[in-house]
């Protein structure tokens, strides 16, 4: 059974950091995407970061280029979101999520109807 755990999320004031981390278990595909999606209240769920485990360039949201930082430790089955400059929009739920497609397939990478696993998600709160 596949279980995705994040954790790192918090409060911090604008311009602050947070380093968001998602522990992936009992997945038995040596490649997939993995993604971070959020959500605010009363918005709708939107894709932030994904990448593709076997290597290649990650994907962001326009919003979030230059500040945010999608990596991962294939070695410890964790993905991570390094946040930076934080803003009063980006607060939200953040979600982990993954699939077995190619975050490229379909242009899809942040189509949350696309990702088949996610975790229970973790509150960002960013003060101004």
């Amino acid at each position: 059974q596949v279980q995705l755990v994040e954790s790192g999320g918090g409060s911090v004031q604008a311009g602050g950091s947070l380093r968001l981390s998602c522990a992936a278990s009992g997945w038995t595909y040596r490649r997939n995407c993995m993604g971070w999606f959020r959500q605010a209240p009363g918005k709708e769920r939107e894709g932030v970061a994904a990448i593709w485990t076997g290597g290649g360039s990650p994907y962001y949201h326009d919003s979030v280029k230059g500040r945010f930082t999608i990596s991962q430790d294939n070695a410890k089955n964790t993905l991570y979101l390094q946040m930076n400059n934080l803003k009063p929009e980006d607060t939200a739920v953040y979600y982990c999520a993954a699939r077995i497609l190619s975050c490229s397939y379909g242009s899809s990478w942040d189509r949350d109807s696309h990702y088949t696993y996610w975790g229970q998600g973790t509150q960002v709160t960013v003060s101004s």
